[in-house]
């Protein structure tokens, strides 16, 4: 008798496409697109990798010297959220984790309050016009749930706006991540979530984390549109952000991207990186830097040059300056306030322990 076994029938095949634009040294590979052949644009992209890159110096400065809080550096990843910030409209609203200072700058967040978050200060989390933002996010991949919820609700009201949410690599074996990404994909929300794959999850790297050849392969499960981005190269981080958005607002699901970074820092200026990192991958992370690479792209087109260099080291530290000046200057808040966010109607029994620390504070004051 032959024998009667059966290839099985193939049910489904997914493809993950990585995009590009400029290589390690700052040369185009292709051509742009029309949206990104915008002179004024990217000279803003260099402007504002900079100011992040030199505001992160000075954060650092001030944690060490005991005035500002534990703080995660973006050293290296200033791509991604300058791509981001500049891709989204106004309306839209960015749903952020700790290491997304680039995007809330272009957002329009204030230097001082920047600073305000990470010194404690709750008042720190929004201002200006990103009032829809939502704050700095501490816990891992909590963000995400938050993005999808409000994701959700511009569905229902039938607006064309999107949430865009940001996580880091470790952040994608959480459980907040998967139930996010399942539900964006049901339900098709207006939601564009951001993986910024710098390769470390705070001291474990990538490759023992997950098994998964591709982080952007996560969505796939829940149907989402799932691409990888040179997250080094602000032009792909942009292109790629852009065209998710507009899927977005045009009622066409949500979009998972990762963006291949390298963490060229310390996980937050509470860790000690040497410990568990190879100098060679730190190494090989430096030659791949967005910052470098993207300078010498804007000289190959004649945008930019030694004395407009200049200009901006000079007109970002006097920005960072009148910040850190505000921030430090900045009155602190009472000591009640600290009941005063967490209920709508205080309960009876916090009424009462915030009145005993106001006459307390009150005693204090007058001896």
């Amino acid at each position: 008798m032959g024998d009667k076994r059966t290839i099985p029938e193939l049910t489904a095949q997914f493809d993950i496409y990585y995009y590009q634009y400029l290589d390690e040294e700052g040369a185009l590979q292709k051509e742009l697109p029309n949206h990104l052949e915008n002179d004024e644009l990217q000279v803003k992209f260099y402007r504002s990798m900079v100011l992040t890159r030199l505001l992160d110096q000075k954060c650092i400065a001030l944690q060490r010297t005991g005035k500002l809080g534990t703080y995660p550096s973006t050293l290296g990843q200033e791509a991604v959220g300058a791509g981001i910030g500049y891709a989204m409209e106004q309306t839209d609203v960015l749903a952020p984790y700790y290491r997304d200072m680039a995007a809330q700058l272009v957002r329009g967040l204030a230097i001082r309050d920047i600073l305000l978050c990470w010194g404690g200060d709750e008042r720190g989390n929004t201002s200006g016009d990103t009032i829809d933002d939502l704050p700095c996010n501490i816990p891992i991949a909590t963000q995400v749930t938050h993005g999808a919820g409000i994701a959700t609700a511009m569905k229902l009201r039938h607006e064309k706006r999107a949430v865009v949410a940001t996580l880091g690599d470790g952040a994608t074996s959480r459980g907040d991540f998967a139930e996010s990404i399942n539900l964006a994909g049901a339900w098709q929300l207006p939601l564009v979530v951001v993986i910024n794959n710098n390769q470390w999850a705070i001291s474990v790297p990538r490759s023992v984390q997950t098994a998964a050849q591709t982080l952007a392969q996560k969505g796939i499960s829940g149907e989402v549109n799932c691409e990888q981005v040179d997250g080094c190269d602000v032009l792909a981080v942009y292109d790629a952000v852009s065209r998710a958005l507009k899927r977005a607002h045009e009622g066409k699901g949500p979009t998972l991207i990762e963006a291949i970074t390298y963490r060229l820092c310390d996980h937050t200026t509470a860790d000690d990186a040497t410990r568990y990192s190879e100098p060679d991958g730190l190494k090989k992370g430096w030659e791949k830097e967005p910052i470098k690479r993207y300078r010498s792209f804007l000289h190959s087109k004649n945008l930019w040059d030694e004395s407009k260099e200049k200009a901006l080291y000079e007109a970002c530290e006097k920005q960072i300056d009148e910040g850190v000046e505000l921030y430090l200057n900045t009155e602190p808040q009472p000591p009640e306030s600290m009941f005063d966010y967490l209920h709508e109607e205080l309960p009876y029994v916090l009424r009462e322990q915030r009145q005993h620390l106001i006459n307390k504070t009150r005693e204090v004051g007058d001896e």
